[in-house]
């Protein structure tokens, strides 16, 4: 991956409140969201080899406040937060069962970053996204965006890419979001002619679009012109096409998971970040699980540093 020194990043979506739910009923508030964690991980993993701004809409409450500055803490740029007046963000609960794995409750559906793109205030922030090196999004930016944030965001991909940008798309699929599976597949195939790495869950990708295998989903990314694929698949080891060549990189073992939240966002974040100071796919993925396996390890999305 050809990127300056210290490239710049802007990571697309959305944080929201988040709840853990602990064994005795009680709940544990901090904050969350796929890209969010991402940015997070990616700037920590990054230090001062980079540098990170978050693109999202929040409400002028105090809860986006503290969000705020919880990202100031971890070194996460604040010049593309629009906040809105009267407006909240959203809000959603983990819990999770003896094995680790986690189910999520959500309240998000008047949440501000529904508006991100299409408020007067959002047009400066459109025309900032083509000076970055790297744009990051991901199904979960697509679904939250609507109809109309998703042209604006496919507008401002196509441009960056004609300036040198990178696009890293992580597919997150989640069907609660869509419509119908039909919207999802169209809003999916609307950007992945534009994306330069695409970080895969196997589940998501069967899901949406049906494959049948991992060679089924290379090939159809292939063919859509993504010249670099990893494929998640959470203990197994995870597979990577780049540039025509295949790797398999073994996870690495945990034997106790305490919660699951977070694992492909901190891998994305890990990986991307190793790739950016000049590390090979393996090197990437290596990293990537690294990192992963120490976030199922602690409760909610995001550990401490």
């Amino acid at each position: 991956m050809n990127t300056p020194i210290s490239p710049r990043i802007a990571l697309i979506g959305e944080c929201m409140i988040e709840l853990q739910q602990r064994a005795d009923g009680s709940l544990q508030q901090s904050f969350g969201g796929d890209t969010l964690n991402t940015a997070v991980y990616l700037s920590r993993e990054l230090g001062s080899e980079g540098s990170v701004d978050y693109v999202t809409a929040l409400g002028d409450d105090s809860f986006s406040d503290a969000m705020c500055r919880s990202w100031a803490q971890e070194n996460i740029g604040l010049s593309r937060v629009q906040r809105l007046p009267g407006r909240l963000p959203g809000l959603y609960c983990i819990q999770t069962d003896a094995a680790g794995e986690r189910r999520f409750l959500y309240w998000r559906n008047e949440a501000a970053v529904r508006e991100c793109f299409t408020t007067a205030a959002a047009a400066p922030i459109l025309a900032a996204l083509p000076t970055y090196d790297v744009l990051y999004f991901s199904g979960i930016t697509l679904a939250v965006l609507g109809v109309q944030g998703r042209e604006k965001l496919l507008e401002a991909l196509i441009e960056a890419r004609m300036q040198g940008a990178r696009v890293v798309f992580d597919n997150n699929y989640r069907p609660r979001l869509w419509a119908t599976v039909e919207d999802a597949r169209a809003a999916y195939r609307s950007v992945l002619p534009h994306v330069d790495l695409a970080l895969l869950t196997v589940e998501d990708e069967q899901a949406l679009f049906h494959f049948s295998d991992c060679d089924a989903v290379f090939a159809a990314y292939e063919q859509m012109g993504t010249s670099e694929v990893v494929l998640k698949r959470g203990a197994e080891a995870c597979l990577i096409r780049c540039d025509g060549e295949l790797s398999e990189v073994p996870a690495q073992k945990v034997e106790h998971v305490v919660d699951t939240t977070a694992a492909g966002d901190s891998f994305s974040a890990a990986y991307l970040a190793c790739r950016l100071k000049g590390g090979s796919p393996v090197q990437a993925a290596e990293a990537g699980h690294r990192l992963a396996s120490r976030v199922i390890q602690v409760p909610g999305a995001l550990i401490p540093r």
